[in-house]
């Protein structure tokens, strides 16, 4: 009896806790960058390819991404904007500073942006609604 009590409740424990699969101590897989208020050229660009075989849903997000950030940025300054661009529908996950997460999904068209604000450092991901992977420009604009 025991022993059943102490499988149900372990069950349980598993089935109300989620796994985060996004892992931000992992290394980037397109570098780590450092920008500070009035950057230029703004916006400032990265080629990267989105996806993965990740489901974002379990920080509440829309996409497949990959387990590592896509990009880590050190950010010195206020309020400022992510986002990408591409031929395929994304979406954009972001880890705060502060350790919450954002995304957005089609913002501008199929193309994600966020609006975030503090220095500190910034793990993002680009996803692939449907899934898969595709060519995209993650951006960081003031405008």
């Amino acid at each position: 009896m025991l022993r059943k009590l102490i499988l149900a409740a372990s069950t349980a424990a598993l089935i109300a806790t989620p796994a985060i699969a996004q892992d931000y101590s992992l290394e980037p897989n397109f570098g780590t960058f450092s920008l500070a208020a009035g950057f230029n050229p703004d916006p400032a660009e990265l080629a990267i390819v989105a996806g993965g075989t990740v489901d974002a849903s379990s920080v509440g997000c829309a996409g497949m991404i990959s387990q590592a950030p896509d990009a880590r940025l050190m950010w010195t300054g206020g309020q400022f904007s992510l986002g990408a661009t591409s031929d395929a529908d994304t979406t954009i996950i972001v880890n705060t500073p502060d350790g919450s997460w954002v995304c957005a999904d089609d913002t501008n068209g199929f193309n994600p942006e966020v609006t975030v604000s503090g220095s500190g450092q910034y793990d993002i991901w680009v996803g692939v609604f449907g899934g898969g992977t595709a060519a995209a420009t993650l951006y960081a604009t003031e405008f």
